[in-house]
């Protein structure tokens, strides 16, 4: 099992607290998002998953297993960098071989590491390229080379840190594509650090929003979009932004509700809670739901 369980996780560099009380669980084979700004600690959460780093308080676990103190190299994850992390002198096939140097069983016998290496690189079209070193490849044939390595491993966990951000615009939506065809071929849980939030939108199953290193909400695309938890994810999520105004609840004499907003008025339903004659709350409103006849 390659479930993920975040319990009361903490992490502090000295005065700093990067992650704040973590407690999140994440489905065998699911593709989960982290989202948030720069210095939400999002990558901070990935890397001690990964053990890169020590937590200060909690525990985090991988099926039954709780991680905290076994060693990165014995927790079945794989990771993927911002950067390519490849190594300059050794060709494409050497670099996606790299992290079976060392085990035992078919890994270790030359032919079988051969099978696993042509397999990764096939699944992510880099067969013609074998032979090349890492300075005779573009960015995204990096980018590739990086992932077949961390395919090669046929690791329970993948972890992936802003993969795609050296990419240009037109690569990125293809590789996000690609990415989202992998995780179903593979069946890996699959957790992707990302401040885009249209790759989150396009490629989680689900999302989980951070901010200051607290988790904010955690939802499918839609539901995180349509229903967000508080301001701060409905200002985050939706390019054009989430349109916020300050607006008073009141009670029509026919016992409807509604909100005076911008010196109108608009119905409420009833069903939803807190309402109170005179409350002051805020109106979202998207842009997409604004047409040129309502607006005067």
């Amino acid at each position: 099992m390659s479930s993920i369980t975040y319990e009361q996780v903490t992490k502090r560099f000295d005065d700093i607290l990067a992650v704040d009380n973590l407690s999140l669980e994440i489905a065998d084979g699911e593709f989960l998002v982290l989202l948030g700004p720069s210095g939400c600690g999002k990558s901070t959460a990935l890397r001690m998953l990964a053990g890169l780093e020590t937590l200060t308080e909690g525990s985090i676990s991988i099926g039954e297993r709780v991680v905290n103190d076994i060693e990165p190299r014995h927790r079945d994850v794989a990771m993927v960098f911002q950067s390519y992390a490849l190594y300059p002198h050794m060709t494409v096939a050497k670099n996606i071989e790299s992290p079976l140097l060392g085990h035992r069983g078919e890994r270790s016998d030359k032919a079988g590491r051969r099978v696993l290496v042509e397999q990764a690189a096939a699944m992510l079209g880099l067969e013609e390229l074998l032979e090349r070193k890492p300075g005779q490849l573009s960015g995204g044939q990096r980018q590739r080379v990086a992932l077949a390595r961390a395919i090669v491993r046929r690791p329970a966990v993948f972890l992936m840190d802003e993969p795609l951000s050296n990419l240009d615009a037109k690569l990125r939506a293809q590789t996000r594509a690609e990415l989202v065809n992998l995780h179903r071929d593979l069946d890996a849980t699959f957790i992707y650090v990302t401040h885009d939030q249209i790759e989150a939108m396009t490629m989680a199953g689900r999302i989980a929003v951070l901010d200051e290193g607290r988790l904010q909400q955690v939802g499918d695309p839609r539901t995180i979009y349509d229903r967000p938890a508080n301001l701060f994810v409905a200002r985050f999520i939706g390019s054009p932004a989430m349109n916020v105004l300050p607006g008073t609840v009141r009670r029509s004499a026919d016992g409807d509700w509604a909100v005076t907003v911008a010196g109108g008025e608009l119905a409420v339903n009833g069903t939803w809670h807190g309402l109170a004659e005179g409350r002051p709350v805020e109106v979202g409103i998207r842009p997409e739901h604004l047409d040129r006849k309502s607006v005067v």
